[in-house]
């Protein structure tokens, strides 16, 4: 089976599984925050080398103040069992999205868990906070108008290579698999730049319910994909079909 090398996860539904158990959102939230930790180790047992999630949306500030200040709290939790998760299966961890918003415990707690894992060889696991692609892309292109204002970079030689390297994931392979959770057929503003060819699969399956069983079905229906990159189908003999 052709594995994927970099899978990205929208994580939704996790309010809804709780309601669905009589239990309120932030339960939902940390059964979901668990759930992370349980696909991280089956993808990489899979051979996945890569995996994205989103995880707090810049949008997500305009749900009511006490589900965001749960959110936080978990946050803060999350990443010290993280970072004993991290030493535990060498895996390296970065946080994309704008830091600039969250609180000073929590970028100092994101700083600590990057520096401890950068030269781990395991999973390259990517978390999205405070992450939107428009948002990404707004604060690319600042950059590149700032360096191009400064004579570091001429406009004419700007391409889409030079802007990736302007993104979060600069040093990051584009997705191959984009997953979504919960039945919800969007992007939700997740990289949008970077999902350009990216194959897309959908389940009704809520977030905390998704098993390794769950990604297999997943990358098995991403096995039966043709991927042309907007070139044309070849048959066994060359000839373009």
């Amino acid at each position: 089976m052709n594995v994927p090398r970099h899978v990205a996860i929208i994580l939704d539904g996790n309010g809804r599984w709780a309601r669905s158990k009589g239990m309120p959102r932030n339960y939902g939230h940390a059964q979901g925050s668990k759930n992370v930790e349980r696909i991280c180790e089956e993808a990489w047992r899979m051979g996945i080398k890569y995996l994205t999630v989103y995880a707090f949306s810049t949008e997500n500030w305009s749900r009511p103040k006490d589900e965001v200040d749960a959110l936080m709290k978990l946050l803060r939790n999350y990443m010290k069992t993280c970072l004993k998760t991290a030493a535990k299966n060498d895996m390296k961890v970065r946080v994309i999205g704008d830091k600039t918003r969250l609180d000073a415990d929590i970028r100092s707690r994101i700083a600590e868990l990057e520096e401890a894992t950068k030269n781990n060889g395991g999973l390259n696991f990517q978390i999205a906070l405070n992450y939107g692609s428009r948002d990404e892309i707004v604060r690319a292109v600042r950059k590149i108008a700032r360096d191009a204002k400064d004579g570091k970079l001429e406009p004419e030689s700007i391409t889409s290579e030079v802007i990736s390297s302007y993104l979060d994931t600069h040093d990051i392979p584009d997705p191959d698999l984009l997953i979504r959770t919960s039945g919800e057929e969007r992007l939700s503003n997740f990289l949008l730049w970077q999902l350009a060819y990216s194959e897309f699969y959908f389940t009704d399956v809520l977030w905390p319910d998704f098993t390794k069983e769950e990604l297999m079905k997943a990358i098995e229906q991403y096995n039966s994909r043709d991927r042309r990159y907007g070139g044309v189908e070849k048959k066994e003999d060359g000839e373009h079909v």
